[in-house]
């Protein structure tokens, strides 16, 4: 008897299960399988590592990089042939926190192990009325969403609890350069931060910090904050900045740049 492969862990079911090209011509189906569309949620959407995407997924990483493979594939087979993609079946379960994690359809991590020791894991603050579940960053500038990240003068702090925001304040930038903004956000204990245009070197800085962030956005900055928790913040995942000289020293100006 084969062994019996684990299930993967899904935060939730996709809101859209099957995509067709346009005209939508009779063409066998591309099926991609639930565990696939959360890997490239995860990575490709949200940004995770392939360790972190494994956490989540409560499977190895071995597993995580196969199920991205294929799930790549079967996407671009499916772009390249200009045949439909239904999303659906597979081997999973729905993660036991659903609706309790951060808002955004991503819960809370499992407890895990690590060579033996036990690893420090968010606790579940969703049963607590009124705790803080999340914090949330923009560089602002005159209620706007500031345009530059490197040359933020102020970020406008959002404390979010039970899914709405509970209070707000502005935070002064006493720094220079995106290394010293982002610890800023690393001491306020910033989740994420919501920007315009943002450089690689800050992307990757905030990725090591742990902080997630939602490029490309434009308006003002308290409208970007209501959509981002009602899931319908419009963000560029491309976003880049070419600035040179980023974060030295401040000023309104920017080079900042939106990929198509």
């Amino acid at each position: 008897m084969g062994r019996v492969t684990k299930a993967r862990r899904v935060c939730a079911m996709p809101l859209y299960a099957r995509f067709a090209p346009q005209p939508d011509e009779a063409k066998a189906p591309v099926r991609m399988e639930i565990e696939d569309y959360e890997c490239i949620r995860l990575m490709d959407y949200l940004g995770l590592t392939q360790e972190e995407c494994a956490v989540q997924m409560g499977v190895a990483r071995t597993t995580v990089q196969g199920i991205y493979t294929r799930a790549r594939r079967r996407l671009a087979g499916a772009l390249v042939e200009g045949r439909p993609l239904q999303i659906a079946g597979g081997n999973f379960e729905l993660c036991p926190q659903q609706g309790h994690g951060c808002g955004q359809s991503r819960c809370l991590p499992q407890p895990h192990t690590a060579g033996g020791a036990s690893m420090d894991v968010p606790p579940d603050l969703s049963a607590t009325k009124g705790r803080i579940l999340m914090r949330l960053a923009i560089p602002y500038d005159n209620g706007q969403v500031f345009q530059h990240f490197g040359r933020s003068e102020q970020f406008k702090i959002y404390e979010v609890a039970d899914g709405a925001i509970e209070s707000t304040h502005v935070l002064e930038n006493n720094g220079e350069g995106h290394g010293a903004l982002v610890t800023l956000l690393q001491q306020e204990h910033v989740d994420v931060l919501i920007c315009g245009g943002i450089g690689v070197g800050a992307q990757n800085a905030l990725k090591a910090a742990g902080i997630r962030f939602y490029g490309g956005v434009q308006g003002e900055a308290d409208k970007a904050a209501a959509d981002f928790l009602a899931a319908r913040l419009a963000y560029d995942p491309a976003v880049h900045c070419e600035h040179h000289g980023e974060g030295h020293g401040h000023g309104h100006g920017h080079g900042c740049h939106h990929q198509a």
